[in-house]
């Protein structure tokens, strides 16, 4: 068993590559595949939000039946971040991006034939099952295709695309459908239309390898060296003459055998702190989030604004998620992960308070609505950097899955608190609640260890330095240990 704090030489000559590699057109090119993805996630996230009005106006939904139809949505996609996890570490990351795209197709053409209330219901369940699980993939795998200098950056990306511009083109996707088509079943074109370009990812997505870091923790050292020769050469596709060999350390009589997948050890050891501190924090951020995107819109109309423009006045408020997502993929690759995260949690603290009892006119309610939405993407994007940082390649997937599926399930349930919050008191009630979720998420990040500027073979072996500052002891990193077994 290796209980030493640095990686296995195989390991540390990955990482060396991906840095001498760095950024090429390969990198660029799997990224835009997996882009294209989150950005329809993120559309689909927004979607009961988008139609909850005019279902309301069609069908007669009750604010119930809305909030119920969310809470399946994220307890579905919390079960496919899981259950993505699992299968990611098992059989590897790649063929669960195909997987989760068609659960989320299929889906989306559900809700929008759905006959009456329950199918939909049914629809929002599978297509809730594979965001969730696409979500969680592409964190994990961006995180394994780059070298530390630019893994945060690369992450970071993820949320610019979905947190960011999906979330803040969202409304304007709603305005422009509902303009095209008229009557009470607009709400369904919304929906069909959501598929279409979904699938088409489908194509591009034969395109994308599996992960080096992978590839090397299952024991295939030749497929690895492959991978790496692509990004080397920029090219996904095509010959590559004469390939380099860049895992040399087997050569020299390191045994390689396929690492051990024990599920259990994320609630093990130095990594059981890690993933509950950091399961904690993605709840208070998420929670916080989707309260937003599922009951602005409602709320706005509730105060006398039309469909129309409150869908607008939401997208202006989206805004502020696009610089959120933009600041957090810059801060990733200057500033520590925890410092990011506690000085956003105070900034949201400050602009959900000010929005509950200042809010007080249209021009207020979108300047600090946008401050608010850019605080929280800021901490959601920033977590989806820090999660697969704190687990060994052999349980990331299952890892960084349990951490984003709790956020999931808090997404599913904190509207419904924050809806009867609103019922009660109002805007101020309701921003209340959510200032008290900044605090909570404040407190839970100081847990997790710092892994800014390490390496993803040393951060989960040797970054175990807990809130209080003190070494763990040298035995603890058994339970990590990238090729400990």
């Amino acid at each position: 068993m290796v209980t030493k704090t640095d990686a296995s030489p195989r390991h540390r000559q990955l990482e060396e590559t991906l840095d001498r590699i760095g950024v090429t057109g390969a990198h660029r090119q799997i990224g835009a595949m997996v882009l294209m993805g989150v950005f329809f996630d993120a559309l689909e996230q927004n979607a009961v939000g988008l139609v909850g009005p005019v279902l309301q106006e069609s069908w007669g939904t009750s604010a119930a039946e809305l909030g119920f139809l969310n809470t399946i949505t994220f307890t579905a996609a919390a079960l496919g971040r899981l259950t993505t996890g699992i299968v990611g570490d098992k059989m590897g990351r790649r063929a669960m991006l195909t997987v989760n795209l068609l659960l989320f197709s299929l889906g989306a053409l559900i809700c929008a034939f759905a006959p009456v209330y329950s199918v939909v219901a049914i629809g929002r369940f599978i297509v809730g099952f594979g965001l969730g699980g696409e979500i969680a993939i592409a964190v994990t795998m961006m995180s394994e295709f780059f070298a530390a200098r630019h893994r945060g950056s690369a992450v970071g990306i993820i949320n610019v695309t979905a947190g960011g511009l999906g979330n803040m083109l969202a409304p304007g996707f709603g305005v422009l459908v509902f303009t095209m088509f008229s009557g009470p079943d607009r709400w369904r074109w919304l929906f069909g239309l959501l598929a279409v370009p979904a699938l088409l990812v489908l194509f591009y997505r034969r395109f994308v390898p599996e992960t080096p870091r992978y590839l090397l923790s299952r024991g295939k050292v030749d497929e690895a060296n492959l991978v790496l020769n692509r990004l080397a050469s920029g090219k996904l596709r095509g010959d590559l003459g004469e390939p380099k060999r860049y895992i040399t350390a087997v050569d020299s009589g390191e045994k390689v055998v396929p690492e051990r997948n024990r599920l259990r050890d994320v609630f093990a050891g130095v990594m059981r702190r890690r993933t509950i501190s950091l399961g904690v924090a993605v709840c208070m951020s998420y929670g916080a989030q989707i309260s937003i995107l599922s009951l602005m819109p409602t709320i706005l109309v509730a105060q006398g604004h039309s469909i129309t423009k409150s869908l607008v006045f939401t997208l202006v408020m989206q805004s502020g998620s696009l610089v959120g997502a933009l600041v957090a993929s810059t801060a990733a690759r200057y500033i520590p992960r925890k410092i990011v995260l506690t000085v956003a949690a105070a900034l949201g603290c400050a602009a959900a308070f000010a929005f509950g009892f200042l809010a007080t006119n249209v021009a207020l309610i979108l300047i600090l609505g946008a401050a608010v939405n850019c605080c929280i993407i800021t901490l959601n994007t920033t977590i989806w950097i820090f999660a697969p940082e704190q687990f060994p390649t052999r349980v990331r997937a299952f890892g960084t899955s349990i951490i984003l599926a709790l956020g999931s399930l808090a997404g599913g349930l904190t509207p419904l608190l924050a809806g009867a919050a609103f019922d009660s008191y109002g805007m101020a009630g309701m921003f209340t609640l959510l200032g008290i979720l900044f605090v909570g998420l404040a407190i839970a990040v100081q847990v997790p260890p710092e892994t800014f500027g390490k390496s993803m073979e040393e951060g989960p072996e040797t970054a175990s330095v807990g809130a209080a500052g003190s070494a763990a002891p040298a035995g603890a990193a058994d339970d990590t240990s990238e090729s400990g077994k």
